[in-house]
């Protein structure tokens, strides 16, 4: 029964495990300040699909961590880029430079140039969709594989919620393959997506307290701590004055947030500031507040970004046995519902990855 379950589920994410080279379908979120060279290589080592989180880097920055992850691991990887960026361009040529495998764009509409630049230079390339509409707009486009991420995500979020999106987005897409994200903390709930279509899944926040994560460790406690209902998105100001909603655990820097929008928009309304100024005022409090929170344990005053999966986070251990603790939880859901399977030992139940 164990073999039966295991041919079950290298069938349901077999095109998810071909697009990324991995043993598992699963991807790691890009996560600024964690997803660098040690939690990425750690991730593809464990079997798994790591991807480096470039955010704010620059192109020397971007191709050191490049270079340092390449040297850790020799298994696939792949790279996030921010489509806002405003050294795109030469990030692109960075990645095509160093030959990486895959890149994700996010942060927005990537322009059709960049995918064909990214594809040209050999790499395959992965777009966020938030809607059917756009899933279908970035296929025409030319992206490889889609990411479909709810709003349970950690980070900035959207406001529809995992499942319904893969309900709307998984019948409607066939031409290339899509990983669901957003609060996935087990392997039954990815084995859920895979049976509703998908090709895998990616995770972020169940990475976060990997014995590789370079994360300080007050900011691995709060994860661990952490509940579901702790993880909350912030609160926008002014809806005339649009800002992504982020979902972290509350704390002071919560509010220090609202405190930051209502001064940039003071500062825009006064003439100071463009709106996109603005806008990039309150991105880079974000981003100074993550690294406070990740890299120097300010736990109070800095951003814990996390997903609402967060209380399901309950130890440090190796991405790989994170890894295959999924594969483990999966096997198991596949071989409940395989006929006559209660019938079958413990052995068999408890099953380790293929």
């Amino acid at each position: 029964m164990a073999d039966t379950a295991r041919a079950t589920l290298d069938r349901l994410w077999a095109a998810g495990r071909a697009f990324l080279g991995t043993d598992y379908a699963i991807m790691g979120g890009a996560m600024s300040w964690l997803s660098d060279r040690n939690l990425v290589s750690a991730i593809s080592n464990g079997g798994g699909f790591g991807v480096l989180a470039c955010g704010s880097m620059g192109p020397d920055a971007l191709a050191e961590e490049i270079a340092a992850t390449q040297a850790l691991t020799d298994r696939p990887f792949g790279v996030n880029l921010i489509t806002m960026h405003p050294e795109l361009d030469r990030l692109v040529e960075v990645c095509a430079d160093h030959g990486v495998g895959h890149v994700v764009l996010a942060g927005g509409l990537p322009q059709g140039g960049t995918i064909k630049r990214l594809k040209e230079a050999g790499a395959k390339v992965l777009g966020f969709a938030p809607a059917l509409v756009i899933a279908r707009r970035l296929v025409r486009n030319g992206v490889d594989a889609l990411v479909v991420e709810g709003a349970e995500a950690g980070g900035h979020v959207g406001p529809v919620a995992t499942s319904v999106l893969a309900q709307e987005i998984l019948p409607h897409i066939q031409d290339v393959p899509v990983f669901v994200a957003g609060g996935i903390g087990r392997g039954e709930a990815v084995l859920s997506y895979l049976e509703m279509g998908a090709a895998g899944c990616q995770l972020g926040t169940r990475f976060v307290c990997a014995s590789e994560s370079i994360a300080h460790p007050d900011f691995k406690q709060t994860f661990i701590k952490g509940q579901a209902r702790d993880a909350v998105t912030t609160e926008q100001v002014d809806p005339q004055f649009p800002v992504i909603p982020v979902r972290a655990l509350q704390n002071d820097g919560t509010q220090e947030f609202i405190a930051v929008q209502r001064e940039a928009i003071r500062r825009h309304r006064e003439g100071e500031l463009s709106k996109e100024e603005a806008q990039l005022e309150i991105e880079r409090y974000w981003a100074g507040a993550l690294r406070r929170a990740v890299v120097e344990g300010d736990v109070t005053h800095g951003s814990l970004m996390a997903g609402q999966s967060v209380g399901m986070v309950k130890d440090e251990a190796p991405a790989a046995a994170i890894l295959e603790e999924l594969v483990n939880q999966a096997l198991q859901g596949i071989h409940r519902a395989q006929p006559h399977g209660a019938e079958s030992g413990p052995e068999e139940a408890e099953a380790g990855p293929p």
